[in-house]
């Protein structure tokens, strides 16, 4: 904390500046002043908390001289020092409300006590002025939300709602709203007011603006920036390059800039075009902001989708040739890069497909180190990836870590080859057995199961078991599927059998498996 000591004779202000304990006071800083107008300026330029002042100077008296910094510090405190019984200087004290009135000459204890008091009056004060501040930026809030939904002949308009707040809204006042979308998976905490809001307000007054913001599902968070005149494209730039590098410190994010609207009613408008950009983020790199004319020029760069997705990649993945494979791979990924046509869900359903075809080669080429062997991995994949780039980059990777686990597999016995395919052919029928299979290879009971075990790791009885739970996972993803028709397709006749077969093998009961996926997709 400052004081500023105001005193034409410099023997009033060396004796206060050595008599008083300042450092007890919490006083940091001592400045002096020999005039009012010498008094001002110091004021003006050092901002102190407490002014000590004469009544009686030359140049400028110590009540004109407080008017004037109160135009400016209207919080600065203020305690008046007299040696005159002046009632018109009294009077103008108390209007001033100065906090004490102190006779010379002076005691240091009754000026150590003025002080204290002071220092009192300030931090109320100060504490007033916060809980105003909260009060106003809640308010604030509660108008930014109501401005991200379509207005109801039953609420209060956002023209009302605004009307009893300390803000500059006018009837023509132009609204531009901007959304910012966190990484939910990111666990990182929500930036606080001083973070973000406080920050990114001080700096719209360098261009005559203000904002209010609101929090939207947990990680949307939402500004609305408003003023008199339409933001021009060089002021939108310095907008978004701000908000960037106060958003850089909490990972990876998207930025939506809405077109700008003239009026409160209209502001809607502006956060519900912020929203249509927001939905193709997903296809662009992450820290990206996106504008209507970055949508229009992805526009022009589209390619198109390659024909019969699956069918291909499946077919290269069992012929082994992975120059094609990553050729496809690339080709699917200028497809949906910075695109603005599809929907986050609808790509991500058509990854989930190639992740199951890319799981079920690597079973068929008892490939186990892929990184793809739980169906969990790949619904948390599709769940937390933030990016298209992240996504595609997963099932690049596990791509990749087929074809270099191909190379060091070992050539597969041609008679577990025939058992794989019979039981591929076989699976939904509830009667198949370990005698079916071994009459079909001409062997006897007891060698198959001992062969197939020793050749792959695993007992026939858990290989048809999992061959079936992964068909079951691939019909539960689509819709059409009743869970008791799932059961019988996959060789269950008993439901509550195969429910408890399929949550032992995945964790999840069928239902539950497909909510999750549903959640997903």
């Amino acid at each position: 904390m400052k004081i500023l000591i105001v005193d034409d004779e410099e023997l009033t202000r060396s004796g206060l500046a050595s008599s008083i304990d300042w450092k007890a006071l919490h006083i940091d800083e001592v400045l002096q002043a020999d005039d009012g107008i010498n008094g001002l300026e110091a004021a003006l330029r050092h901002k102190p908390e407490i002014v000590l002042c004469d009544m009686r100077m030359p140049r400028m008296d110590g009540v004109v001289m407080m008017e004037r910094i109160h135009q400016v510090l209207p919080d600065t405190v203020s305690i008046f020092m007299s040696g005159y019984s002046d009632k018109e200087y009294l009077m103008a004290a108390i209007k001033l409300r100065a906090i004490n009135y102190i006779e010379k000459p002076l005691q240091p204890q009754e000026v150590y006590d003025a002080i204290l008091a002071a220092q009192h009056f300030y931090n109320q004060k100060q504490h007033s002025h916060h809980g105003e501040a909260v009060s106003s930026i809640e308010s604030a809030s509660r108008l930014a939300h109501q401005l991200t939904l379509p207005h109801h002949g039953d609420t209060l308009s956002p023209k009302e709602l605004a009307a009893p707040l300390p803000l500059s809204i006018t009837q023509d006042s132009c609204f531009t709203s901007i959304i910012v979308n966190l990484n939910a998976s990111a666990e990182v905490a929500l930036p606080s007011r001083q973070e973000i809001y406080l920050p990114f307000r001080d700096f719209l007054k360098n261009y005559h603006l203000d904002c209010i913001y609101t929090a939207r599902h947990s990680h949307f968070l939402v500004y609305f920036v408003f003023g008199e005149n339409m933001p021009s494209d060089t002021v939108m730039k310095s907008m978004t390059e701000y908000l960037h590098r106060l958003f850089t410190p909490f990972g990876p994010y998207y930025m939506a800039l809405g077109e700008t609207f003239r009026g409160i009613s209209r502001a809607y408008q502006s956060y519900t075009s912020a929203v249509v950009l927001l939905q193709s983020s997903y296809f662009f790199p992450v820290n990206t902001c996106l504008t209507t004319q970055l949508a229009k020029e992805s526009v022009s760069l589209r390619h198109a989708v390659p024909t019969a997705k699956d069918s291909r990649f499946s077919e290269l993945l069992t012929k082994h040739d992975r120059e094609k494979t990553t050729e496809f791979l690339a080709e699917l990924y200028r497809s949906y890069e910075k695109n603005t046509s599809f929907l986050a869900n609808q790509v991500k359903d058509v990854y989930y497909k190639l992740f199951l075809i890319l799981e079920e080669t690597c079973r068929q080429q008892q490939i186990h180190h892929a990184g793809v062997s739980q169906q969990e991995n790949t619904l948390d994949a599709l769940e937390h990836a933030f990016s298209y780039d992240e996504l595609h980059q997963v099932l690049f990777q596990r791509t990749d870590d087929y074809f270099t686990q191909l190379q060091n597999t070992v050539a597969e016995h041609p008679t577990i080859f025939t058992i794989r395919e019979y039981i591929g052919k076989n699976y939904s029928n509830e009667t198949l057995s370990v005698k079916d299979i071994s009459d079909h290879v001409f062997l006897s009971t007891s060698y198959v199961c001992t062969f197939f075990k020793n050749e792959t790791g695993q007992t026939l009885n858990q290989y048809l078991t999992e061959y079936r739970m992964e068909k079951a996972k691939a019909l539960l993803a689509d819709p059409r599927y009743k869970i008791t028709d799932i059961s019988s397709r996959v060789g269950y006749s008993d439901g509550n059998y195969f429910g408890k077969s399929f949550k032992k093998y995945t964790g999840l009961t069928p239902s539950e498996y497909r909510e999750k996926m549903g959640a997903v997709s």
